[in-house]
């Protein structure tokens, strides 16, 4: 048979091109900006995109104090965590949340809101774990990150 054979490559490990994106996040909406975020994370706008290989890139997100939230979700919206004891069921609004980020500083690199919100649109597996290690999250402008030379990208015009 003198055809052309298709193959399906699948990405591996060592073969994956890993970058470094800041994103703005001043005046986003939190989870339409956590949503995108989330899919540069498990690299789902690259080409060679494979499920079950982190393949993303790494994501810088600035000024993480100057997101949005609509309506009344500041004081309603309640996030749980459980301490593992029998009535330990803790409820967190996300002013509070953001009021815990604000009192870490800027050294941190991790937000409890937005780890949350991306969190639960990664992979429930260790795949997913892996990838939340890396965002990295900052309330002002500024970050440690120079080193690795990152692209500044419009989040807006993402699907």
């Amino acid at each position: 048979m003198d055809t052309l054979s298709f193959k399906t490559i699948s990405a591996k490990a060592e073969t994956v091109q890993k970058d470094w994106v800041v994103v703005d996040a001043t005046d986003q909406v939190l989870g339409r900006l956590c949503s995108k975020v989330a899919k540069i994370l498990r690299g789902k706008y690259k080409p060679c995109f494979t499920p079950h290989v982190d393949c993303g890139d790494n994501v810088i997100i600035i000024n993480a104090d100057k997101v949005v939230l609509t309506g009344k979700k500041w004081d309603q919206k309640l996030y749980v965590r459980y301490t593992g004891y029998p009535g330990g069921q803790r409820f967190t609004s996300a002013r509070e949340m953001m009021l815990k980020s604000q009192r870490r500083g800027l050294k941190s690199g991790m937000h409890p809101l937005f780890l949350q919100v991306i969190k639960g649109m990664l992979p429930k597996n260790r795949l997913g774990a892996k990838l939340l290690r890396n965002v990295h999250i900052y309330n002002g402008s500024e970050h440690p990150h120079e080193a690795q030379q990152p692209k500044v990208i419009d989040i807006n015009k993402l699907k």
